[in-house]
C-alpha cells in the first residue's frame, strides 16, 4: 500500500524560503565578486539581516507560504515574482539612500539575485510538484489506468478545465488534447499538450490514440456545429460530456462525477430568438392577461416569458390543482413584484368561466388549455370535442361578451389534414374561432363596437412537454430499456417550449385578427435515429445495450406531420420565422350549427356519432383509426 504524503506544515515553508532568498544573495554576492571571500564577507551580515528581515515580512502580506507545495500553479508563482520584485526594489532603494555604500546592494547584485531568487525558489517548488506525482502515478500504477480525454476549446474554460481535471487527487482522468474549430489553433499546442480540429479525420485520429471521452468546456458553442461535433464522435465511440455551470460545482470544485451528458434537447434546441419588437412591450404593459392551462408545458412557459412585459395583472387558470399549486408556488418565489392569482377551473364550465371573467375582467387571452395525446383522444372522441371545441367556445363567447381585446389560441399541426380525433377536434376549433371572428366584423362595418380579435397559432412537437417522446425515451432508458418507437419511418418537427412561446407572444401582438399563424419548425426529425442518439449520449450501443423496439403505429397517427394542408398556402410577415396561412374561410352560421350539434352528441358520448359530425366539419379528416375509417361524412361535405 502506498504511503500517505503529508502536506508540509506552512511555518516549514516559511523557514524553507526564507533560507533559499539568503542563500540565493550570499550566491549573487559571491558571482559578481568572482568568489574573492575577503570582499563577500564585508558587510554580509548586515545584508542577510536585511534580507531576512524584509523577505519575512514581504511572505507574511502575501502569503506566499500559505499554498500547497506539491499543487503550485500559475498564479503561485506570479506571487513569488512579485514578493521577489518588491523586495529587489526595496534593496536598491535602501542602497542608494540609507546604506550608501556600492558594496552592498549594487544594480548588478540586486539583478542577478532577482533572477536566481525567483529561479531557485519556483523551481523547488516545481520539483516537489514533480516528484509528489511521479510517486503518485507509481503507486497507482497497478490500481487505475486512466481515461484519456479531450477538450473543447482552447479558451480560458478550457484550460481551466484541463488544469482542474489533471490535478484532482483521485482523478481517473487524464486531458491528453485539446479541440478547436480556429483554423489559428489546429497543430498548435497548449499548455504542452496538442491542439487538433473538430474535423472528422481529426476525430478518427484520436479514436486510434485511445481517446474515449470529449469534455465540453464551453457551452455557447453553435447549434450547428455542436452537432456536427457530437455526430462524429459519437460515430467513433467517443463519449460527449459537458461541465455544469461553475455555481454548481460543490463547494467550488469540480470532480469527475459532476460531469454531466449531453441532453438531447441540446441539439435539438436552435438559436435562441431575439424579439426586437417594441409593439409587444405597448400591448402588454399593464394588461390584465389570461392563461389557460397556466400550470401545463406551454401555459407555464407562456407566463414566465408574459411576466417580463409587466402586465398589471396574469391570471392562472387550470382545472390540474397540484400542478397549479406548483406553480403558483415557483411564480411567488421568482417574481415577489409580479400581481398574479391562480384560478382553479374547468374550461367547459360556463359558469365557472363567467365567474372568472366578471372577477378579473381579463384584456387578453392566451388560450393554451387542451388535451393532447393522441392516442388517448381516439379512445374518447367526446372528450375530446367538449374539451377542445366547447371550452375554446366558451371561453371565446365570453371573450366577446367582455370586450376583451385579443384571443390567442395555441393550435397545432396535427390540425392539418387530420388524420385522429385530437388532430381534427383542434381544427374545429381553429375553424369554430376564425369564422367567429370574420361574422363580427361583417356585423361591424362601421366599426361602431370594438371587436375580439381572434388570432391562432400552430406549431409541431415541443421538447420537454408533459408526455412527449424524449422524456419517455429517458425512463425507458434508465430502466435498462427496451425503447419503443411506432414505426421507423416517423418523423416529428420539434421546438423549444421557450421558442415556441415567443413565437406564441409575437404572433399574439401581431395578428390583427382571423389569421392562423404558421411558426417555422426546422427539419422534421426521425425518431428512429433520435432513439439512436439518445442511446449513444448516455454511452450505450442501440441494440447492443439497449434495445430498440417498433410497435406499430398507434391509431390516428401519421408517419409525417404537415403546418400546412395541400390546399393551404402561406404569407411571409415582418418576422422570418412566422407566417400566415391562408386557409378555407366557413360561413359562421353553419359552423355555429354545427358545433352546437357535434358538441350535444359529445355531452351524450355518442362516439360514432360524435366522429361522423367532427368529419362533416372537417372534410379533410380521414381516420388512420380502423374503428373509425367506416364512418364517412355525407358526400359533397
Amino acid at each position: 500500500m502506498a504511503l500517505k504524503i503529508r502536506i508540509l506544515p506552512r511555518w516549514l515553508v516559511f523557514l524553507l524560503d526564507l533560507f533559499l532568498v539568503c542563500f540565493c544573495l550570499l550566491l549573487s554576492r559571491m558571482l559578481k565578486l568572482n568568489f574573492k571571500w575577503a570582499e563577500v564577507d564585508a558587510g554580509l551580515r548586515l545584508m542577510l539581516a536585511v534580507v531576512l528581515v524584509l523577505n519575512a515580512a514581504l511572505f507574511y502580506i502575501f502569503k506566499s507560504y500559505a499554498g500547497i507545495v506539491r499543487y503550485t500553479n500559475l498564479e503561485d508563482a506570479q506571487r513569488l515574482v512579485m514578493v521577489n520584485a518588491i523586495a529587489s526594489f526595496v534593496y536598491y532603494v535602501l542602497n542608494l539612500f540609507i546604506l550608501r555604500n556600492g558594496n552592498f546592494f549594487t544594480l548588478q547584485i540586486v539583478t542577478i539575485n532577482f533572477l536566481i531568487t525567483t529561479f531557485v525558489i519556483i523551481a523547488y517548488r516545481l520539483a516537489v510538484r514533480y516528484c509528489f506525482n511521479f510517486y503518485k502515478s507509481l503507486s497507482q500504477g497497478g490500481k487505475m489506468q486512466k481515461k484519456k480525454v479531450v477538450v473543447f476549446d482552447t479558451s480560458a474554460d478550457g484550460l481551466h478545465i484541463k488544469k482542474v481535471m489533471n490535478s484532482l487527487p483521485n482523478g481517473d482522468m487524464q486531458v491528453v488534447a485539446f479541440l478547436d474549430d480556429s483554423f489559428n489553433t489546429s497543430g498548435k499546442l497548449l499548455e504542452g499538450i496538442p491542439i487538433y480540429g473538430t474535423n472528422e479525420s481529426s476525430i478518427a485520429k484520436l479514436k486510434t490514440e485511445g481517446v474515449e471521452l470529449l469534455i465540453l468546456a464551453n457551452k455557447q458553442i453553435e447549434k450547428e456545429k455542436l452537432n456536427a461535433l457530437v455526430d462524429a464522435c459519437l460515430a467513433h465511440g467517443i463519449r460527449i460530456q459537458q461541465v455544469p455551470a461553475m455555481r454548481d460545482w460543490l463547494n467550488g470544485k469540480l470532480d469527475t462525477q459532476q460531469l454531466q451528458n449531453i441532453n438531447i434537447e441540446d441539439l435539438l434546441e436552435r438559436e435562441v430568438i431575439k424579439i426586437h419588437n417594441e409593439a409587444i412591450y405597448s400591448e402588454l404593459k399593464g394588461k390584465k392577461i389570461l392563461v389557460t392551462g397556466a400550470a401545463g408545458s406551454i401555459g407555464s412557459e407562456l407566463v414566465r416569458q408574459l411576466i417580463q412585459y409587466r402586465p398589471s395583472l396574469i391570471i392562472l387558470c387550470d382545472n390540474a390543482e397540484t400542478p397549479m399549486h406548483e406553480f403558483h408556488l415557483e411564480i411567488q418565489e421568482k417574481f415577489k413584484n409580479i400581481n398574479v392569482k391562480a384560478y382553479i377551473g374547468d374550461i367547459k364550465d360556463r359558469q365557472r368561466m363567467e365567474h372568472l371573467f366578471e372577477i378579473y375582467n381579463p384584456q387578453i387571452v392566451f388560450h393554451a388549455a387542451a388535451y393532447k395525446h393522441v392516442p388517448l383522444m381516439e379512445d374518447h372522441p367526446s372528450i375530446a370535442v367538449l374539451n377542445n371545441v366547447l371550452g375554446t367556445k366558451i371561453l371565446a363567447e365570453l371573450s366577446v361578451a367582455n370586450d376583451v381585446e385579443k384571443f390567442v389560441m395555441v393550435s397545432t399541426d396535427k390540425a392539418v389534414n387530420p388524420t385522429n380525433i385530437m388532430g381534427a377536434s383542434k381544427r374545429i376549433a381553429e375553424i369554430f374561432t376564425q369564422s367567429y371572428f370574420n361574422d363580427l366584423i361583417k356585423d361591424n362595418e362601421n366599426g361602431e363596437v370594438h371587436v375580439t380579435k381572434f388570432v391562432t397559432t400552430r406549431f409541431g412537437n415541443v421538447l420537454g412537454s408533459n408526455g412527449s417522446v424524449i422524456p419517455r425515451f429517458k425512463k425507458q432508458l434508465q430502466k435498462g430499456g427496451p425503447i419503443t418507437v411506432t414505426h421507423p419511418d416517423i418523423t416529428r418537427y420539434f421546438m423549444t417550449i421557450p421558442e415556441a412561446c415567443v413565437l406564441v407572444i409575437e404572433a399574439g401582438v401581431m395578428g390583427q385578427g382571423g389569421e392562423i399563424f404558421v411558426f417555422d419548425m426546422g427539419e422534421p426529425v426521425k425518431i428512429a435515429d433520435l432513439a439512436r442518439k439518445v442511446i449513444r449520449l448516455a454511452g450505450k450501443e442501440p441494440d447492443v445495450d439497449i434495445r430498440i423496439v417498433y410497435t406499430g403505429l398507434r391509431p390516428g397517427e401519421k408517419l409525417y406531420e404537415e403546418l400546412l394542408s395541400t390546399a393551404e398556402n402561406s404569407r411571409p410577415t415582418y418576422h422570418e420565422k412566422i407566417t400566415i396561412a391562408d386557409v378555407r374561410q366557413y360561413d359562421f352560421s353553419i359552423v355555429s350549427r354545427r358545433v352546437d350539434k357535434l358538441i350535444a352528441s359529445a355531452r351524450q358520448h355518442y362516439t360514432m356519432e360524435t366522429v361522423y359530425l367532427m368529419k362533416e366539419l372537417v372534410p379533410e379528416f380521414v381516420s388512420n383509426n380502423i374503428a373509425y375509417e367506416k364512418v364517412n361524412a355525407p358526400s359533397g361535405q
